[in-house]
């Protein structure tokens, strides 16, 4: 189905970005999965091209653009001819607005331009061994020493753990409250701010997951975000368009899914024709294909009402959740239409459906999600 919410200047930044992405990145994808890390490297020259932190402010280093669309396309491209496991968005548009919103004018002078240019490399730290979607469970303690924070505490799945160089930490900040919690900056070669090993995962290989450990790092109060008792807030309220980031994403992976998959039916043969031409390969792909065009209208209208500040959290759950089980349901097809092939390595659709798997499971799970939405409904335990 023809998309109607681009522009001219959209379509001509999309045509460089694809340029950019086949050209340049994709030649890297396969030594990034091998090693399981894109080198920091590649943070800078996307922030040459200016794909890092467009929403910024020309004098934060940005291009002042705020338009999700921009950020969108960038999506869509890396997914298709780079990696979905090279993390711009979740550096840009995940971890950078904390700073960008809740910063002082110091703090974005310091830290975004070179958020902005990739020599900072970013991580949000919330997840805990024991506190994973439950982000009123956090351990991780922060205690005000006067001209400085002390924290304790550690951190597990963290993307970018490996290669990051500043990360917004949540700690505990208020012992007796369940909410109360606070954010903070921790820096590369910080005191007592460590990194476990890159975690081995079932996919997104390019992709470095680790442990993060914090003993009596001393946290001056210039690394504060906002309000030190205001973390559970804050965290709450940019989790909407954490959740549409991952719907872009998860509604792209398929239709690339998609795309390899009918072109593969097309070329191979069984009993002397195509097996795209039985009618079980017609059906599975119709489906496909009317499922994906429903999604992506859902997704292009939830990036529309995001620009315009509407975007509510139940309905950012609603998209998270459809997108990523619909992008599992048509990984598992597409795998089944390639036949032995599709469970090879060397075939990209196998790659690619391990990787999907993660999208059910992080920015909160499709079980929160049915949660998120059913308690907007009304339906409530805790009040009916």
């Amino acid at each position: 189905m023809k998309r109607t919410i681009f522009d001219a200047d959209h379509d001509m930044f999309r045509e460089g970005a694809r340029r950019w992405f086949i050209n340049e990145v994709e030649p890297q994808t396969a030594r990034w999965r091998e090693q399981g890390f894109v080198e920091p490297e590649w943070f800078r020259r996307a922030g040459e091209q200016g794909y890092l932190l467009m929403w910024a402010d020309e004098a934060y280093g940005g291009a002042g653009i705020t338009d999700f669309r921009y950020e969108q396309i960038l999506i869509e491209e890396c997914t298709r001819h780079g990696d979905i496991g090279f993390f711009l968005s979740l550096h840009s548009r995940l971890v950078a607005p904390y700073i960008g919103h809740l910063g002082t004018e110091e703090q974005k002078q310091r830290f975004l331009p070179k958020c902005a240019s990739g020599e900072h490399i970013l991580g949000i730290a919330m997840t805990e061994p024991g506190a994973g979607s439950d982000l009123a469970g956090i351990r991780s303690r922060a205690e005000d020493k006067g001209d400085h924070w002390l924290l304790n505490g550690s951190k597990t799945y963290i993307s970018n753990g490996q290669i990051g160089t500043l990360f917004v930490v949540a700690a505990r900040t208020v012992p007796d409250s369940r909410y109360g919690l606070g954010l903070f900056l921790v820096e590369d070669g910080m005191e007592g701010f460590r990194r476990g090993r890159n975690l081995e995962k079932m996919g997104l290989k390019a992709q470095d997951t680790s442990e993060l450990f914090f003993d009596n790092v001393r946290v001056p109060r210039s690394h504060v975000l906002g309000d030190p008792t205001q973390g559970f807030r804050y965290l709450t309220t940019f989790l909407a368009e954490e959740r549409l980031i991952n719907a872009c994403w998860n509604v792209a992976h398929a239709q690339t899914a998609f795309d390899l998959t009918l072109d593969y039916v097309k070329e191979r043969k069984a009993f002397g024709r195509p097996i795209g031409t039985f009618q079980n390969s017609r059906f599975k792909l119709a489906e496909m294909r009317a499922q994906l065009d429903a999604i992506q209208c859902f997704v292009d209208q939830c990036v529309l009402q995001h620009n315009d500040g509407q975007l509510t959290a139940e309905v950012a759950a609603e998209a998270k959740l459809l997108t990523s089980e619909l992008e599992n349901r048509v990984m598992d097809e597409c795998v089944q239409l390639h036949g032995g092939a599709g469970y090879m390595q060397e075939y990209r659709i196998c790659r690619m459906f391990t990787d999907a798997r993660i999208s059910r499971i992080y920015a909160g799970t499709s079980e929160i999600m049915k949660e998120i939405i059913g308690r907007a409904l009304g339906l409530d335990d805790r009040k009916l």
